[in-house]
């Protein structure tokens, strides 16, 4: 039986971890994914590290990481001198199969083919899905400080003032630091006109057009958080952000614990259809958020992980009429008994 001896015994996630894997007979659980490793360890690499889960628990990292590591981790750190030295290390434990996040690099994956049987599981991903009130507390933060910043950036006054794109970018993340964060969450999308019909679109070095997409989120305490909203100003453009804002609502409503990922989706894709823009919906419905911007699970067609309480997903339909604008409005949900939404920022921004 895989247990704890030389961590915290309130380390519930690696505990959870312990058991899956001697579920399907893993000595070992190789991870080099940052977050994965601060996720379970407490120490957020600034160099390289891999990390190794199993009855002893430990972490190899580089010579220039050892100080903080030592000040940060929760469980035993050794200094990274080869990858010969971590085999050895594991066969005098015993160690024959070994489970390795997806994510792990290819180049990495080659140094333990030879010596140890690796399988792909994602038993940190699935950890990670559900959130501790302590994570859920710094994601609604990390809104709070979004929300708050985008309302002082006063988008509109500087439309009337002819500011561009990148400057408005490049001054949220400055009001977004003013106000506690550590950083953007992801690249921040301010983008206006035609290039709104672009779901990924960079900020240009060019005066705000009217409509105005926004996409924006900061890191608080390592925490993501995630928002979108678009100001319109045409007949039209009201018309297609109405059936967003119903598509956005609705599917809100209908989330609750039980149901597949998936379902969220098709209902969301659903309504919009229903309007005849289904194949302007060109993305998933949403996404978990935390550590990373994007986890597991998705609001979209294939998920069919069931929903939990304490799972935290975006919910963000679209509408993108080529050549012409795009709308999205996007919230942060916390699954409950039900979805409610995290921070109160309005969808009409005056």
């Amino acid at each position: 039986m895989l247990i704890l001896s030389n961590i915290s015994k309130n380390n519930v996630h690696i505990e959870n971890i312990l058991k899956k894997m001697e579920k399907k007979g893993y000595e070992g659980y190789l991870l080099s994914q940052f977050t994965n490793i601060f996720y379970i360890s407490n120490y957020f690499p600034t160099s390289f590290a891999f990390c190794i889960i199993k009855e002893n628990p430990i972490i190899f990292t580089s010579k220039m990481d050892m100080e903080i590591a030592n000040k940060t981790s929760d469980i035993e750190i050794i200094e990274f001198k080869s990858f010969s030295i971590i085999n050895d290390i594991l066969k005098e434990e015993g160690i024959s199969k070994i489970a390795i996040e997806p994510s792990l690099p290819i180049s990495t994956f080659k140094k333990f083919e030879k010596d140890f049987n690796l399988g792909i599981e994602n038993f940190i991903s699935e950890e990670r899905m559900i959130k501790s009130p302590d994570e859920i507390s710094k994601i609604t933060k990390a809104t709070e400080i979004a929300q708050k910043s985008m309302k002082e950036l006063d988008i509109l006054s500087k439309y009337e003032k002819k500011a561009t794109e990148l400057e408005l970018a490049y001054e949220l993340g400055k009001i977004i630091r003013d106000n506690g964060a550590e950083k953007e969450s992801f690249d921040t999308i301010i983008t206006s006109g035609a290039n709104s019909s672009l779901p990924h679109a960079v900020p240009l070095n060019k005066p705000l057009e009217k409509l105005i997409l926004m996409d924006w989120g900061v890191k608080y305490e390592g925490y993501c958080s995630d928002n979108s909203r678009t100001i319109v100003s045409t007949e039209k453009e009201h018309e297609i952000f109405d059936i967003v804002l119903e598509a956005h609502n609705k599917a809100i409503k209908f989330i609750k614990p039980g149901i597949k990922s998936c379902e969220v989706d098709k209902f969301a894709r659903g309504i919009i259809s229903e309007y005849g823009y289904g194949d302007n919906f060109i993305h998933s419905t949403g996404h978990s958020l935390g550590l990373d911007i994007h986890e597991s699970p998705n609001f979209s067609k294939k998920d069919e992980t069931i929903l939990e309480k304490n799972m935290v997903m975006t919910v963000e339909p679209g509408i993108y009429l080529e050549n012409e604008f795009g709308v999205r409005i996007e919230d942060t949900i916390h699954i409950g008994n039900k979805g409610k939404i995290i921070g109160n920022l309005p969808y009409i921004i005056e």
